[in-house]
C-alpha cells in the first residue's frame, strides 16, 4: 500500500500472501510524483532505490544488516 503525507491510502496492490513485498514496490510507485519515499528495511534493495532516485525522490529506507554496498542513512532525518 502506498500512502500519502497524511497516510491516506493512494495505491493498493493486492497479491498472493507468499509474494514478497518488496517485489511489488516499483508497481506501488511507478508514476507517482513525491518528495521522498518512506519504506522499512524490507524494502531496502538497489532496485528500489534506483528507481526512486531516478524519479527523484529522497530515499529515507533503513538499511538492512546484510546489505553488502552500504549507502549514506541518516535515521535521525
Amino acid at each position: 500500500m502506498a500512502v500519502d503525507a497524511h497516510g491516506m491510502p493512494v495505491r493498493v496492490l493486492i497479491t498472493k500472501g507468499t509474494r514478497v513485498d518488496c517485489k511489488e514496490a516499483i508497481h506501488l510507485i511507478d508514476g507517482w510524483s513525491a518528495e521522498a519515499l518512506f519504506a522499512d528495511g524490507g524494502y531496502d534493495t538497489n532496485e528500489i532505490i534506483s528507481y526512486a532516485l531516478s524519479a527523484g525522490m529522497k530515499v529515507v529506507i533503513p538499511l538492512k544488516r546484510n546489505r553488502i554496498r552500504k549507502r549514506e542513512y541518516d535515521e535521525y532525518q
